[in-house]
């Protein structure tokens, strides 16, 4: 037996000296095997931590709304109690984005993009709220594709500039006096000028305000825009021209007309310097309410026969900004909107102006991070002559990637 050993222990190689076989390159894998040969793939997004200390004259804004996560001027109370301030924080405005670029032998571009966030509300009753796990689900924003000179999918709509936008802690900043709609659409693009048909909704106040506000599917003709663009180093200027179909019906009540809404806006960004520039934003027209300041009015009213009518308005924002060295920024902007009811028909119950002012001062310690706080003070008027105002600082700490 040891003699078997020994034979076996000298034929086998002292492995503890042998020279190790050269690395072998590691076979190539497409993630993507789907994707066109060449395609460049894209990813980012920031995570965002927002902070509100908010005081409001007349009233709470309900917990678990819209309106105690950023600015929204729609829901600032009107005509009760003041309870106190209140301190909410989340991080639902995180987001993260993909993007494909393509270009075939022809020399046509193809692009795809997808932008997602976190404001989806929770899963399920008990973890989508702040008593436990604050858990919230994934939200589409953006989805389209382009191919050349035109889009298909959801994003911005045409009527909207949002490069216009001023350099907020809050979600907008400025938003009774911002055209903001994200939606699907179909749109053209030729040298200055951009043409879109896009997903329509009209929104119907109730008469003399006894009922909530009604959001009509019954539209059967996109809403139609048109925009022109310039720019250079100056910075840009564009209009754009908004006309929609305005329709509802109601088979209970035998109620079925439509209208015709129009509305114009001109917005932009003038750079005044190395470290100032302004921004702003002028829109009005009939039947603007949805468009308006995330619909802060109805597009249309119902009369006492049942037929729409339209509602006119108009708003606006201007915004100074300013570079106080390497890493400090500041930013100061006013924002209105003003529409005019017919209080015979809507009631005195609907809004008719809201106005806000902000001041803000964000710091850049270290590459794409912010670190941030805004003084807001908003107020809302109503036809009937009362009003009530909003106090907010709001703080936010923002990594981009």
């Amino acid at each position: 037996m040891l003699a078997a050993v020994s034979a076996l222990a000298f034929v086998v190689p002292d492995m503890s000296f042998a020279q190790a076989a050269p690395p072998q390159p590691a076979p190539e894998v497409n993630l993507t095997p789907g994707a066109i040969p060449g395609t460049r793939f894209s990813f980012g997004g920031f995570i965002k931590l927002d902070a509100l200390y908010t005081d409001t004259t007349d009233g709470e804004i309900a917990d678990g709304t819209a309106g105690r996560l950023f600015y929204l001027p729609s829901s600032i109370p009107v005509g009760g109690a003041n309870e106190g301030a209140d301190l909410d924080a989340h991080v639902q405005f995180s987001r993260f984005w993909f993007g494909t670029d393509t270009t075939l032998p022809s020399g046509d571009k193809l692009r795809s993009y997808i932008e997602l966030d976190l404001w989806g509300g929770g899963s399920n009753a008990f973890l989508g709220n702040e008593t436990s796990t604050n858990t919230y689900g994934v939200t589409v924003r953006h989805a389209y594709a382009s191919w050349n000179r035109w889009l298909a999918g959801q994003t911005w709509s045409n009527f909207q500039d949002a490069t216009a936008l001023p350099d907020a802690v809050d979600f907008i900043g400025p938003t009774e006096g911002t055209i903001f709609v994200r939606q699907a659409q179909l749109r053209y693009t030729v040298g200055a000028w951009s043409f879109t048909l896009e997903n329509p909704e009209t929104t119907v106040g109730p008469r003399l305000g006894t009922g909530a506000r009604i959001n009509s599917d019954d539209n059967n003709i996109p809403d139609v825009t048109a925009r022109w663009l310039t720019k250079g180093n100056w910075g840009h200027f564009t209009v754009a021209a908004l006309v929609r179909q305005l329709k509802y019906e109601d088979v209970a009540t035998q109620i079925k007309d439509d209208a015709t809404g129009a509305a114009l806006s001109a917005s932009g960004k003038w750079v005044l310097g190395t470290n100032d520039d302004l921004r702003y934003m002028v829109s009005g027209g009939s039947g603007i309410g949805r468009y308006l300041g995330l619909g802060i009015a109805s597009d249309t009213v119902l009369d006492s026969s049942g037929s729409l009518e339209t509602i006119d308005g108009w708003g606006g924002f201007v915004a100074w900004r300013h570079v106080l060295g390497p890493k400090w920024r500041a930013n100061l902007f006013y924002s209105i909107a003003r529409f005019d009811n017919d209080p015979a028909i809507t009631g005195l119950a609907v809004t008719k102006q809201v106005h806000s002012a902000h001041v803000n001062l964000i710091c850049s310690p270290l590459p794409k991070l912010d670190v941030g706080g805004e003084l807001i003070w908003g107020e809302r008027s109503l036809e009937s002559g009362a009003s009530g105002a909003l106090r907010r600082l709001h703080m936010h700490v923002k990594y981009n990637f």
